[in-house]
């Protein structure tokens, strides 16, 4: 019996040059990692049904469900600032679209699949690190209540993959509200394909804009998402790690976990990445990368437009709302954290303050936050004055203990559960898996070890590309 998932494939109906017809490529022995069967009941998907031989099966690229039209999507995208005029899914196969009981649609990917036309040199595997990275990764943040992609399961494959050496292989199955970026309406704009951008378009508007009756509108709403998602990261100390436009969702939500870090120790410079050798991608600089692959979009979508020159006009002045829209919400995110429910200009200097304290001392981001829930403010590198003036504002703690996690994925523990996976231990993933996705109320018995930051020999300070 064939497995069967209700599809329904919006996006294979638009133009074919946007894509190309691609199976997974199977695999030699696969076998279960991770099933999260609370996403699939989210789906509306039956989780015992997956997960059956023929759901392994299916999840490691081997069978196709019914209803599937699998496919290798195009893009483009500027990578550290350099133009690269074709990317596209070297190592991802999209089966198909679910839509939920709510209406909401849902891409289903295979992530590390195999070889497509848009592999290059790549060999279109993942190995097992960057999957589990991934999977708790991207399910933490969804639990702390950031947009982002999600992780339905995990398989191994039952062969190697070469890197600097041989290493286990692996495939994540990806959903996401869509996988379609920036670099996706690049690719079309660069080629002058006005047809195919326009194609493009509406479906973006239908699918994740539906209140938008325009190409303006869509900017517009476009920008308002990515300020408010790049405010939530800021607030929970997260650094992606590499912002290129191919890895920037139009649906606003975070995507694409390679070199990304929650950081220890805060400082507005840190960098995780073992490739940003300057620093565009730091902790800090989001905000600014952000606006940055927001303007290419805009540059992208000036073909759509009758009076070109005008819409240059017109669109720099909507890029140019992102900075009160982030800064608002940026505000809203912080005064939170300090437990006020209705932040005000003049807290800025209060928040700003504590920050700059915080990376004078060193101080744990999340520990230092945490503090303030607490009511132990001086752990997070507050003085008395700060203190004095944070007391006489009238802090919630209710609303401070909402807003600052007591446990995010760190990024020692996640290298630590990689390594014991790769010798075939995967209980320390289970375990963290367990304890990252209650990030608010984690289990008492479980806690202590994901608490506080990494001592000397912990620490890893770079991270790669999940290749």
């Amino acid at each position: 019996m064939t497995l069967q998932i209700p599809f329904d494939n919006s996006y294979a109906r638009l133009p074919e040059r946007l894509f190309t017809r691609q199976a997974p490529v199977p695999v030699a022995a696969p076998g279960w990692i991770a099933f999260n069967a609370g996403l699939a009941r989210e789906m509306g998907l039956d989780p015992d049904a997956l997960q059956t031989d023929e759901g392994l099966q299916v999840f490691a690229g081997n069978a196709l469900p019914e209803g599937s039209t699998p496919i290798a999507q195009l893009y483009a995208g500027h990578q550290f600032g350099g133009w690269n005029p074709q990317l596209g899914d070297g190592r991802q196969v999209l089966l198909g679209e679910v839509v939920d009981p709510q209406g909401m649609r849902h891409d289903v990917a295979l992530k590390g699949s195999g070889r497509t036309p848009y592999s290059r040199m790549g060999d279109g595997r993942a190995w097992l690190g960057p999957v589990i990275r991934e999977y708790i990764m991207s399910e933490a943040m969804h639990a702390l209540g950031v947009p982002t992609t999600r992780a339905l399961a995990a398989v191994s494959t039952g062969e190697e993959v070469i890197r600097e050496t041989a290493l286990p292989g692996a495939i994540l199955t990806r959903v996401a509200q869509s996988h379609i970026r920036v670099g996706t309406f690049q690719v079309l704009a660069a080629r002058g394909d006005q047809d195919g951008l326009r194609a493009l378009a509406d479906h973006t508007m239908a699918r994740h804009y539906p209140t938008a009756g325009s190409v303006p509108e869509l900017l517009a709403q476009m920008v308002a998402r990515q300020a408010e998602l790049i405010a939530q990261w800021m607030s929970i100390g997260f650094i992606h790690g590499v912002m290129n436009t191919d890895n920037c969702s139009v649906a606003g939500e975070t995507i694409d976990y390679g070199p990304c870090a929650f950081m220890d120790n805060y400082h507005p410079g840190r960098v995780f990445s073992s490739i940003d050798a300057h620093g565009r991608y730091a902790y800090g600089a989001q905000p600014q990368v952000a606006l940055w692959n927001i303007a290419q979009f805009a540059t992208a979508l000036v073909p759509l437009m009758p009076d070109q020159q005008r819409a240059v006009d017109d669109f720099t002045a909507i890029i140019n709302r992102f900075a009160d829209l982030y800064q608002s919400a940026w505000l809203t995110r912080f005064g939170a954290k300090l437990g006020f429910a209705d932040p005000r200009p003049e807290d800025r200097g209060l928040i700003e303050a504590l920050l700059t304290a915080m990376t004078e001392g060193g101080v744990d981001f999340t520990n230092g936050f945490r503090a303030l829930a607490e009511d132990t403010p001086e752990r997070g590198g507050a003085g008395p004055d700060w203190i004095a003036a944070w007391r006489a504002r009238g802090p919630d703690l209710e609303i401070a203990a909402a807003a600052n996690p007591v446990v995010v994925p760190r990024l020692h523990r996640i290298e630590a559960a990689i390594a014991a996976a790769v010798a075939g231990n995967f209980a320390p993933m289970h375990e963290m898996f367990a304890v990252v996705t209650r990030p608010y109320d984690p289990e008492p018995s479980l806690m202590d070890g994901y608490i506080m930051p990494p001592e000397g020999h912990e620490k890893v300070d770079k991270t790669f590309c999940g290749t």
